[in-house]
């Protein structure tokens, strides 16, 4: 389908070109951003129902605000798209999430008007109010603005700032984005807080209505004083957004977040208020593509598609990890019904929407709170449970202490199944798993393993809810390698790996995903003639198989070590310990992801570029077994 005009759009480059509109002309101009953002989508895949959602707010924000001057600052920012069209990005928006295109979040190294980068939720009102105390210290006067949808609201740094932000009295706007969604259906508390909220509408009507007809009765204006005393009890009873409040917000709303003059209206009354403010402003997620609107789940990213059926081109792959590792939780849950699965936020992404199917009583969702998710768990296993706790790795770091502190110092068996361990692809560097072995093998008591493939991650999670003590599996995103998959998951030995092939002029010591293209690199080198090396997969990181180390690796072995994780810290940094531990001073190449953040591409792209691919490992087999080895480790340790 060809881009649908939008002559009016075509008008708009920058947010100063919205200023001289009128309001019916920022109503169409909404619908056509919309059109173009659908048009746009559909053949570059990506975020797609949040950015809907926020059309009309996006305009006038831009309308009412001196951008980049005063500063919006977007939680998450799944929902930019909109913004990046109106701050100069509109022609390479069917870039996005590419190879040197733009990033499908807000980039302080992209634009002066992304004045915050995110992509983790929960973070915008905390920044905001940092950026308005910044603000007050230099004596200026510009506005600050966060945006945060209610699933961000759920996350417990949310509360903290809203707990300083009403303590400080700075003069901040904090927009709440109302859509009764994050990636997913919102679940706790907070979500049937805020849809009591929005219920309350009742309270104001009926308050504006008596309040008039007291004041034409005779001596109405004394009953109308009286009454007032009246209103706090009365409010705390009808109206829950009290809290905000109670925490030292204004509260106004909810308002339609999709009526462009109520909106602007609101904001410019916001914006001359003298501290904090908060707006209760409610969308609809996937507004204006009505299978979006019906499915905002399934809508949230989607590959390219057909804007006339919302038909999804799909490509014939095996199994995915996520499917797997899902599917044999539940076949393990049958048999033990002491297997629980916790997810934050993410039950379709870690593939516990499948678990909970067939057990929804325990499954459980607990919202954008990593933290809160790991102590759940930890008081479970307490209790006699074995829970499983399916957390992305890269969101699984905001809960660093309650691995270290509720976890592993008490030796409680929780088992972490880290989704996207490795490159994720077009979400780029904030969704990286490319830490975990290295964050995770340091604490004691912790076992750390990664399948070389689907089957491995089948027997891998069985072994974990068998031991009995802290454990992670890292897993990368995206389609396993189609190998056959066990009927019935098997228990491995912990912390010992496996061998792949026998050599004689080396060993590659590999562990997860890149097992098999380093077997595949190693069988290519030997066939032309290079030198043979010894494969092993290693499959724990910790405990590191040091019998296999030691039976393989002499002094003066050349030692290529390949991960999908940083090599600060990481599996070959573990190797190069235990090797020096056992007093072999072998000749070691760490393979793995450098010192630097990987930007957005496609996985198989940035694999390249990191030269973890099969061709990138082939290079470095050649290169390193024709004398470039690099010097031994004891040398660099003494030197």
């Amino acid at each position: 389908m060809t881009q649908r005009p939008t002559p009016l759009l075509d008008r708009v480059n920058w947010p100063r070109d919205l200023k001289p509109l009128t309001l019916e002309q920022l109503a169409t101009l909404s619908d056509e951003l919309r059109t173009f953002l659908i048009d746009s989508v559909s053949k570059t895949g990506g975020h797609f129902a949040s950015g809907l959602g926020t059309v009309e707010l996006t305009v006038a924000l831009h309308y009412v605000f001196d951008t980049p001057r005063d500063l919006l600052v977007w939680d998450v920012s799944h929902q930019c798209y909109p913004h990046k069209v109106l701050t100069g990005r509109r022609d390479r928006l069917h870039t996005i999430r590419q190879k040197g295109g733009l990033s499908g979040f807000t980039s302080r190294a992209e634009s002066e008007y992304d004045v915050f980068g995110a992509a983790h939720a929960s973070t915008s009102i905390s920044a905001a109010l940092g950026m308005a105390a910044a603000r007050d210290a230099k004596g200026d006067d510009y506005s600050v603005v966060a945006v945060i949808g209610d699933g961000g609201l759920t996350g417990g740094v949310a509360m903290e700032g809203l707990n300083q932000g009403g303590y400080l009295k700075r003069r901040l706007i904090v927009i709440l984005n109302d859509n009764e969604m994050s990636i997913a259906p919102n679940v706790g508390a907070m979500s049937g807080y805020l849809l009591r909220i929005a219920r309350g509408q009742i309270y104001k009507r009926v308050r504006e209505e008596v309040g008039g007809i007291l004041k034409k009765l005779p001596k109405g204006e004394r009953l109308a004083e009286m009454a007032e005393h009246l209103e706090d009890g009365l409010k705390k009873a009808l109206v829950p957004g009290t809290l905000f409040e109670e925490l030292g917000f204004k509260y106004v709303g909810p308002i339609d977040g999709h009526n462009l003059p109520v909106l602007v209206r609101t904001l410019r009354e916001a914006k001359e208020y003298d501290g904090p403010i908060l707006l209760h402003v409610r969308t609809t997620k996937g507004k204006g593509y009505a299978l979006a609107e019906k499915d905002p789940v399934f809508w949230h990213g989607p590959s390219p598609f057909k804007v006339e059926t919302g038909e999804v081109a799909k490509k014939a792959a095996p199994p995915s990890y996520t499917q797997v590792f899902a599917d044999t939780l539940a076949d393990l849950a049958r048999k033990d019904e002491r297997v629980v699965a916790i997810t934050a936020a993410m039950p379709d992404g870690t593939g516990l929407d499948r678990f909970a199917k067939a057990f929804p009583a325990r499954t459980f969702d607990v919202g954008i709170c990593e933290q809160h998710a790991v102590l759940f768990a930890a008081g479970m296993a307490t209790q006699g449970m074995k829970p499983v706790c399916a957390i992305y790795s890269t969101f699984l770091q905001r809960a660093y202490d309650q691995v270290f502190h509720d976890v592993c110092l008490m030796d409680l068996p929780v088992v972490f199944a880290l989704d996207r361990g490795g490159v994720v692809g077009a979400d780029g560097p904030t969704h990286h798993g490319a830490y975990d072995l290295s964050y995770l093998r340091v604490f004691p008591n912790m076992h750390v393993a990664a399948p070389k493939d689907e089957s491995e991650l089948r027997n891998l999670v069985a072994t974990a809810l068998d031991l009995g003590r802290p454990v992670a599996i890292r897993y990368p995103r995206g389609a396993g390698h189609g190998v056959a998959l066990d009927a019935e998951p098997k228990l491995l030995p912990v912390g010992k790996g496996e061998v792949l092939r026998v050599g004689k002029d080396g060993v590659v010591l590999a562990v997860g995903d890149p097992v098999l293209p380093a077997l595949g690199a190693a069988e290519r080198l030997a066939a032309e003639g290079g030198a043979s090396l010894s494969v092993l997969n290693a499959r724990w990181v910790k405990p590191l198989d040091t019998e296999l180390l030691a039976q393989f690796v002499k002094p003066g072995t050349t030692v290529f070590t390949v991960e999908e994780n940083a090599v600060a810290g990481g599996f070959g940094s573990a190797v190069s310990e235990a090797l020096d531990a056992l007093g072999i001073a072998a000749r070691v190449h760490r393979l793995g992801i450098p010192d630097r953040f990987v930007p957005h591409a496609t996985q198989a792209e940035q694999r390249a570029e990191l030269g973890i691919d099969e061709e990138g490992l082939l290079r470095a087999f050649r290169t390193g077994t024709a004398g470039a080895g690099v010097v031994p480790l004891r040398a660099r340790v003494a030197g």
